[in-house]
């Protein structure tokens, strides 16, 4: 263990958005399950509490810790390609970057994925991130296996044949059942997806929504408040060629407009919330059509320089549009100043005991401001909304819900309590927030 505790330091832990702040009493890097393992002992006989901790890319203090936290940096790594099965096991701390990156080399893809890769892997699934897709699930809905080390310092292997009750609740399992050390993905043949991205009236996009979404395997799209307009994007499988963004074009498009300009339009707004609506109206119309084609993680995926806070919400699928309406019409008749654009996106249904799209068809409904702009009153307006709806706020992403809305929420909340109570009783891995969102 001198090695281990060579990696100890103490040190003030930010989130990405800079919105949660994180004084652990010691931050450790485990290089291995067992280091893990002896790592969890030995906090538990400080009486410290412990979470591990990804990039920082969730919004709520998911991963706050004042014990001991975990950084995964030396827990990377493909451990098995299995071409048998179409499996690959990663090491929980390994980037999205990184594991895209090497599939593609091997000829393999996810087949669905959001729309950035920093995190790790396990703190992508642990926190529900997802994309868009009309038959394609979350990343979490893609695992076939896990590896989770309990607060008892035991190895559990996990998945539908092999203690199955805790892979249904652990592939997003908040931190709160133990510290998943590998994640088993389900892959397919690398392919092609057809990207076409297109400016459409507000109008257009809510009436059109049903067969925009029936007709192409991944549509979502922006609406930027104080106008009618949105973007639209429809990705679709390709038989090919590849036909990817020119260097010049791309970096206009990608860096220029949606993270340079957009940058100094979104410092402008903060300091002058008055000339929002015009920005509003210049950054609509500031994307142009294009279409190109790629590998999956280059098209699902984007730069994201632009640093904002984020709340999102899962409704019924149902729901969508005339949630949406009003969220225009409250914006629209409010005071509020909304410089970022409220994305849309959709998923199937899934089995997972804590996803946002357990059991139904949902819509996804995240609205963003600007980092260091005042969120509250925006967002305890858009939740309202969305709680009209029976929404499930996105376990990553800032919302006020707690364990008695949520139990209502989640048919199975009861078995993933269950699971938990089992697995950590004497709550090693408890933080504020789960004590909120899980009660105690």
């Amino acid at each position: 263990m001198t090695d281990t505790y060579a990696r100890t330091t103490t040190s003030t832990w930010r989130n990405w958005a800079g919105n949660v702040t994180a004084r652990p009493v010691r931050t450790v890097s485990p290089a291995s399950v067992d280091e893990l393992a002896e790592v969890l002992r030995r906090a538990s006989e400080d009486g410290l509490t412990v979470k591990p901790v990804g990039t920082g890319h969730s919004f709520t203090a998911a991963a706050a810790t004042d014990g001991v936290l975990i950084r995964p940096g030396l827990l990377t790594g493909i451990r098995e390609i299995d071409r048998t099965a179409m499996t690959v096991t990663v090491e929980a701390g390994t980037p999205l970057k990184r594991l895209n990156t090497v599939l593609a080399r091997e000829g393999l893809s996810l087949t669905n994925m959001g729309d950035i890769m920093e995190q790790t892997v396990a703190g992508a699934t642990s926190t529900g991130t997802h994309g868009t897709g009309r038959d394609s699930a979350s990343i979490s809905a893609q695992i076939r296996a896990l590896e989770l080390v309990t607060a008892g310092g035991t190895v559990l292997r996990c998945s539908k044949s092999e203690n199955s009750d805790v892979f249904a609740a652990a592939r997003i399992g908040l931190g709160a059942l133990g510290v998943v050390t590998a994640v088993t993905f389900a892959v397919e043949p690398v392919f092609l997806l057809r990207a076409r991205e297109e400016p459409m009236t507000f109008d257009r996009v809510t009436a059109d929504f049903d067969q925009l979404v029936a007709e192409n395997e991944h549509f979502e799209f922006y609406w930027f408040p104080h106008t009618g307009n949105c973007n639209t994007k429809r990705n679709n499988r390709s038989a090919g060629p590849a036909d990817p963004p020119g260097r010049i074009s791309g970096w206009i498009e990608d860096e220029l407009l949606s993270n340079g300009i957009f940058q100094v339009a979104c410092s402008v707004g903060r300091a002058v919330p008055g000339t929002i609506p015009s920005l509003a109206k210049l950054s609509s119309r500031a994307l142009s059509a294009r279409t190109y084609t790629d590998v999956p993680y280059k098209v699902f995926t984007s730069p994201r320089r632009v640093r904002f806070v984020e709340m999102e919400y899962a409704l019924p699928r149902e729901a969508a549009v005339e949630a949406l309406r009003e969220v225009k019409a409250m914006v629209e008749r409010s005071p509020l100043r909304v410089g970022f654009p409220v994305e849309v996106r959709t998923a199937p249904a899934d089995d997972i005991t804590l996803s946002t799209a357990h059991g139904r068809e949902s819509a996804y409904i995240a609205v963003h401001l600007y980092r260091g702009t005042p969120h509250q009153a925006y967002f305890t307006a858009v939740e309202r909304i969305m709680t009209g709806y029976a929404g499930r706020p996105h376990w990553g992403k800032i919302h006020t819900r707690d364990a008695e809305y949520l139990a209502g929420a989640y048919p199975k909340f009861g078995e993933f309590t269950a699971v938990r109570d089992r697995l950590d009783p004497d709550r090693l891995f408890a933080n504020d927030y789960l004590r909120r969102v899980l009660g105690d």
